[in-house]
């Protein structure tokens, strides 16, 4: 039976709040969980899929990319693991709501253009393939075969391969990711740009450069043993839950948890799990030791006053706080970096990360302290300006004590969706390595393009200039994932050609090409039957676990195709019969793509073999493994990093842009940010109670957020200010850090400037917006 999807938009009027919780999860995380089944599924879907949810017969979560416990180091999965956003993804996937040719006929494109992305998300499943040609209002129903010819047609009258721009989301499989990258570069670019781009690109180019893999170099088990977890610019409560649990094992063994943040969040403070009976009937576990709540952009103050701190301890007791041998064997750059060490300036730190000096002095000796330190981060540091050198700072920190390729210690940037980081060991990168692209070559025999190709704020650029003309989207919701929003949406419709292969409606599918084609997919859930019997996919945890995923659900509709599938057969039609790349193989069996991935991806040897075990396999990652560093030196580098405070005149606000209790990345679930007290309404902007009086409103004032970034050069070369506008948010009193505000994305994005990115990885800068606030008109 199909559940009716909400046939009104949000009301923004309707907004109340309370006081914020001070705990997360509990027996209301469960009681959620299974309200939001019920109405998108119904009981018995519920009860049949969600008990499948990361078990290793089972599929793997379509939220977050936190790793399931593995059997090697003693842990058993629950019967029930997964968490309450965990349980609201599967929903919304597995809903019985369906969007059919009947829906489509209904409403025109530009009346969905005007709709919420709530509102677009809560209509359900895509059913067939549809088409907008050039002219028409309506998107109608095409068959698969004619949809992927206008693709392939639409692709080949391109004058260069580069006039088209390839997206990935992170819901994509291994086995697609490495398809579609091998498709794309057949055809002959290497734009190839994904929404690692707009998060995490900052970790990459950070880790790289120092430890020289830019990925996280501790397991769950690590996490779990660890002396002291430094948790900086996150919110576990929300974005990856399950990280919770393993935190609370962290607080069973006597380890401390250092939270940094803008922002009180519930899940720092106190969690319930509703597994145990503490967190059901009890208070729960205290989990944060300290909280540092730091001004936004204070970060980088804050690690240089903490490794200052830390080299001052040694000079006054040689040999008790640096590990020498480490930094002798493993390490390049550390004179030069110890020479400019203990320099600090208490003012300027002090007023950039709005601590006190007493508080971060207890944070250098609890540092000193611990023998094994994990360091984890996420958006709160890597979409900032200075993310890229705020990441170095904190590798700095963790050099000076040997905590790289130590048991209990390293670094753990959290990701924030299910294999995102698997896209980009697959391929999924706009300049992967010459090693990677010649061992595609030597496996396919066909020329590889080596020109490096755009990362999404590029591709935009490009789109905008009218460089890229066709846009194919696997996934994502790239209108509402990206800054600019206004931008962004002229230069998707300034395209002759727009692609979105989806499992739901959203956003980008309103925002359309002169042609465009909207390719429905299995979901995660989903079986997935092809020629040579069932298949399964796999993907890659935050801590480089690959692992199988099985559906187990009848697909949402019969004419639904799997992504494999979907790449397979445009290849066919794109590349022609004579292609020596064997298309029509893939689709039958995934296990032929899975030899190729052995072949050609580095630490994936046997990955048939390796993947049908009942926890996967790990990859390798030489700095954890054998504290071998693949840098340009050799080594682990310490480097020099400048901070510089951002500035808020009088008047003004640091705003950062985050995610409600009740979304995943542009995935709405519902209305309902509880742990803030934030309920029913979305364009809110949440400041201190202080700052409020200061500027001269009250709590529930309607206004608009002004940003306000350093514009091109005037006639006389003076300092111009280019100014972009969100109209009628509401003001929430919220215990933020003082001259610090927060609002949700995608509504704050088009607060964001194309040219506002973090130094070296091109990162949007959504975490430090400069703001003021006008008093709205409406």
């Amino acid at each position: 039976m199909s559940r009716k999807a909400p046939e009104q938009d949000i009301d923004e009027s309707a907004l109340s709040t309370h006081h914020p919780k001070d705990h997360a999860a509990g027996v209301k995380a469960v009681m959620v969980s299974l309200r939001r089944g019920w109405e998108q599924m119904g009981a018995g879907r519920t009860m049949l899929t969600l008990p499948l949810l990361n078990q290793r017969s089972g599929f793997d979560c379509p939220g977050c990319a936190w790793p399931d416990p593995q059997e090697a180091d003693g842990d058993k999965r629950s019967v029930a693991e997964f968490c309450e956003n965990g349980a609201k993804a599967v929903a919304e996937e597995a809903t019985t709501r369906r969007v059919d040719a009947e829906f489509f006929a209904k409403h025109s494109v530009a009346e969905l253009a005007d709709k919420s992305d709530y509102w677009l998300g809560q209509q359900g499943r895509l059913t067939q393939p549809m088409i907008k040609r050039s002219g028409d209002t309506h998107y109608r129903p095409i068959d698969w075969d004619a949809a992927l010819d206008v693709v392939a047609e639409g692709l080949r009258a391109l004058d260069s391969p580069d006039e088209a721009a390839f997206y990935t989301s992170g819901r994509t499989s291994n086995e697609a990711a490495f398809l579609y990258q091998l498709l794309v570069r057949s055809f002959g670019t290497n734009n190839l740009p994904d929404c690692s781009n707009m998060c995490h690109e900052s970790s990459g180019s950070a880790l790289t450069e120092t430890i020289g893999i830019g990925k996280g170099s501790v397991s769950l088990a690590d996490v779990e043993h660890a002396d002291l977890v430094m948790v900086v610019g996150q919110n576990p409560g929300t974005n990856h839950p399950r990280m919770l649990s393993t935190l609370e094992k962290v607080k069973g063994h006597g380890g401390k948890i250092i939270a940094v943040n803008p922002l009180p969040e519930a899940g720092l403070m106190r969690f319930k799990n509703p597994q145990n009976v503490r967190g059901v009937v009890g208070k729960g576990t205290a989990l944060c030791d300290e909280f540092a709540q730091i001004r936004i952009g204070g970060d980088l103050a804050l690690f240089k006053a903490l490794t200052a701190l830390l080299a001052k301890a040694e000079l006054d007791a040689p040999g008790t706080v640096l590990d020498r041998e480490f930094i002798e064997q493993h390490t390049h750059g550390f004179d030069e970096f110890y020479a400019q060490a203990t320099d600090i300036d208490w003012d300027a730190t002090l007023k950039a990360t709005a601590l006190s000096r007493e508080q971060i002095e207890k944070i250098a000796r609890m540092l000193i302290e611990s023998e094994r330190t994990v360091i984890c981060w996420a958006m709160g540091l890597t979409q900032q300006k200075k993310a890229v050198p705020t990441i170095r700072e904190a590798v700095n920190l963790l050099l000076m004590r040997g905590m790289i390729g130590k048991p209990g210690a390293g670094v753990c940037p959290v990701r924030g969706h299910s294999n995102v980081q698997g896209d980009r060991t697959m391929g999924i990168w706009e300049k992967m390595p010459e090693k990677f692209m010649d061992a595609m070559e030597a496996e396919f025999g066909i020329p590889m393009p080596r020109k490096h190709g755009y990362d999404t704020v590029d591709a935009l650029h490009a789109m905008q200039a009218g460089e890229v003309k066709a846009f194919f989207a696997v996934g994502g919701n790239f209108v509402s994932a990206t800054p600019d929003t206004a931008g962004t949406e002229r230069a998707l419709r300034g395209c002759d050609l727009t692609v979105q292969v989806s499992t739901k409606l959203n956003r980008s599918h309103a925002v359309a090409g002169d042609t465009a084609l909207i390719l429905p997919t299995l979901g995660r859930t989903e079986k997935d039957v092809q020629e040579s019997g069932p298949q399964f996919v796999t993907v890659e945890d935050s801590m480089s676990v690959v692992h199988a995923s099985r559906g187990r659900l009848s697909p949402a509709s019969d004419t639904l195709l799997s992504e494999v599938a979907i790449v397979s057969r445009l290849g066919r039609k794109l590349l022609g019969d004579g292609h020596p790349v064997q298309w029509e193989e893939f689709e039958k069996d995934y296990d032929a793509v899975r030899r190729h991935i052995a072949a050609v991806v580095p630490g994936c040897a046997d990955y048939n073999e390796k993947v049908r075990r009942p926890d996967g396999f790990v990859l390798p990652h030489p700095p954890r493994d054998s504290r071998t560093f693949t840098t340009t030196t050799g080594k682990a580098n310490f480097t020099v990093n400048e901070a510089e405070p951002l500035e808020v005149p009088e008047g003004r606000l640091l705003l950062q842009t985050l995610r409600s209790h009740d979304q995943y990345n542009t995935t709405i679930y519902g209305l309902s940010d509880r742990y803030r007290g934030i309920e029913d309404a979305r364009r809110v902007v949440m400041v201190n109670e202080k700052d409020i009086a200061a500027l001269g409103f009250a709590e529930g004032d309607l206004v608009d957020m002004v940003s306000e970034w350093p514009g091109k050069p005037g006639p006389d070369g003076e300092s111009t200010v280019e100014e972009r506008r969100a109209e009628a948010f509401r003001i929430v009193a919220y215990p933020t850090a003082r001259d610090c505000a927060a609002a949700y994305y995608p509504e704050a994005n088009p607060l964001v400037p194309l040219g506002a990115v973090a130094e070296k990885s091109n990162t949007p800068v959504s975490k430090a917006v400069l703001i003021r606030l006008e008093r709205s008109a409406g």
